[in-house]
Formats: structure tokens, C-alpha cells, sequence
């Protein structure tokens, strides 16, 4: 069995910032990332609140400089899914497919998933028309119509950026006013291509090998109607990536891992940092953050073994 003395699950701005501060105390650390580097923040069009970029940086740009820094400092990756993190006598197991490592810290930095809508149709046509990032499938939408669920931030970024391509964006909301910046909305009002469909929820995604329509129900005088379109975005929330240590530490009621302001969960070896901890704001600013303070306690961790 391989040993290390720290491994980081996860490759996003946590992550990454938790490689850097790790390798910088000479702990050779491994970071595991299942997918591509980055997290959703490599598929973040443009950040505009990240310190130091005037104009602000667009998300790939970003972590490519952070994992050359991470490289540059001795960071080593590898590709694996992770599913579970055990506690063993004094250690820590990491396990996944092909891969089981032992070592004496883990640092969680597995940030958040999509929330699905849960409604018939959704999971079996996702990739075929339901989409969770609106940036990397954008070429699948380009002279279509497609619908974006949800009223936040990201929705109406999203549908603003669907709406540069597609030949109409529909903004489907349970709601009668949104919630994102007023930024956003003023943007988003002034787009042409973009119709907003209030106080509505979409109850089943149609079709056949992809998508054909969605069915809507208003909220508020029950009636059901169908949009016919060819794809399907999603944004009503992220769900936390917790289930590899949710056996061995503490969880809030949605799923989150409880940790204090040292980024220390309920096991005295496992530390969470970024998005997958529970947290006032999640962003790249404070997951950067996270990282590096958790990297910093591990050290201490090992250190007095």
C-alpha cells in the first residue's frame, strides 16, 4: 500500500491552495481530483471579484496558474474517484477505484454537485439536452431553444451567456422576482432573447434520445403547459460532495462536514476546506482561504504526531 504523509481529495481552489501550502512545508502531498482541475471555477466564464484581476479572470485561466504554481512547488495528481476515507488504528485510508493510500491527514476539498429537479425525464436524458453548465455545453444550445431553471446568480449568468448563441432562452422560476444580483437582472431584463416564466416549476423533461420539451406547472393557478425545447439547464442549488467521510465525520442536515474556524472536522486527522464545509460564502476567495489554513493545521497535525 502507497503512503503519504497528506493527501488532498479534490482540485479546486481548495484543493489546489491546499497542495501549495502543504508542498511549501515539505510534506509532498497527493492531490486527488476525480475530473478536471478546477472545480466549477474552471468553468466560470469570467470571475470579477477575485483580488488582483482589475478586469477580472476568466475561471480557466485562473487554475491554470494555480496548478503550475502546485506543480512548480512539487504538488503530484493523480485521477481517481475517491469513495471513501477510513480511519485505521493511527492512519487514514483513502480508497477508490484502483487506489488505496495510507496516510496520516486528508484534507476534504471536494466542493458541490449540481441539485437535480428530481422530476421524471431529468437523469435519464442528462447529456442528452439536460445540462448542470451551461459554459461547457453551450455549443449543444447554439440556434436552439432552452430553458434555464432557477432565479440566483448562476442561472441568470447562465442565461445570459446561453442567450449570446441560442435562438431563445426561457428563465423558468418558482418565483415571481429573482434573486440574483440587480446587476444580473437589469442584464438579463434588457436581453431580447430572454423570457422569464414566473412562478413556475418544471414537473417532466421530454423526449426521447434528447430533449424535446418540459412540462411547466404554475404555482399559482395550476395550470400545466409544454415548452417546447431542445435542452435543459439547471441551477436551483449544489449539493455537497461529503458521501467519501460521511460515516466518520460530523454533517449538518445538508449534508455539509461541520468543521471550526481551523478548518478541524469531528476526526482529529481529517480536515475540510472549500465548498463542501459548512460555510456563510462560498467562492473561490474563501475557499483559497480555507485551503491554505487547512494545509497549515495539517502540518501541525503531523508534525506532533
Amino acid at each position: 500500500m502507497e503512503e503519504r504523509s497528506i493527501v488532498v481529495v479534490g482540485g479546486g481552489p481548495a484543493g489546489l491552495t491546499a497542495g501549495i501550502y502543504a508542498a511549501r512545508v515539505g510534506l509532498r502531498p497527493l492531490l486527488i481530483e476525480r475530473g478536471v482541475l478546477g472545480g466549477k471555477v474552471r468553468f466560470t466564464e469570467r470571475l470579477e471579484n477575485f483580488p488582483g484581476f482589475s478586469a477580472g479572470v476568466e475561471g480557466h485561466k485562473l487554475i491554470a496558474e494555480m496548478e503550475g504554481q502546485a506543480r512548480r512547488f512539487g504538488v503530484e495528481f493523480t485521477t481517481a474517484d475517491i469513495i471513501e476515507v477510513k480511519p485505521v488504528d493511527e492512519h487514514l485510508e483513502v480508497i477508490g477505484n484502483g487506489l488505496r493510500i495510507q496516510t496520516e491527514a486528508v484534507i476534504v476539498a471536494t466542493g458541490t454537485g449540481p441539485r437535480p429537479l428530481g422530476v421524471p425525464g431529468e437523469e435519464r436524458l442528462r447529456g442528452k439536452g439536460v445540462s448542470y453548465c451551461a459554459l461547457s455545453d453551450a455549443s449543444l444550445f447554439r440556434h436552439r431553444e432552452v430553458a434555464v431553471v432557477g432565479g440566483g446568480d448562476s442561472a441568470v449568468k447562465e442565461a445570459l451567456f446561453l442567450a449570446r448563441t441560442a435562438s431563445r432562452v426561457y428563465v423558468i422560476h418558482r418565483r415571481d422576482t429573482l434573486r440574483a444580483a440587480q446587476v444580473l437582472q437589469e442584464a438579463a431584463m434588457a436581453e431580447p432573447k430572454i423570457t422569464f416564466v414566473w412562478d413556475s416549476v418544471v414537473t417532466e423533461v421530454l423526449g426521447s434520445d434528447w430533449v424535446e420539451g418540459v412540462k411547466v406547472k404554475n404555482l399559482k393557478t395550476g395550470e400545466e403547459d409544454c415548452l417546447e425545447v431542445s435542452g435543459l439547464v439547471v441551477f436551483i442549488g449544489n449539493q455537497p460532495n461529503s458521501g467519501l467521510v460521511g460515516q466518520v465525520v460530523e454533517l449538518d442536515p445538508h449534508g455539509f462536514i461541520v468543521t471550526n474556524e481551523e478548518m478541524r472536522t469531528s476526526h482529529p486527522r481529517i480536515l475540510a476546506a472549500g465548498d463542501v464545509r459548512r460555510k456563510r460564502l462560498r467562492d473561490a476567495v474563501t475557499a483559497v482561504a480555507d485551503g491554505a489554513l487547512a494545509a497549515t493545521v495539517a502540518h501541525g497535525i503531523i508534525r506532533h504526531r
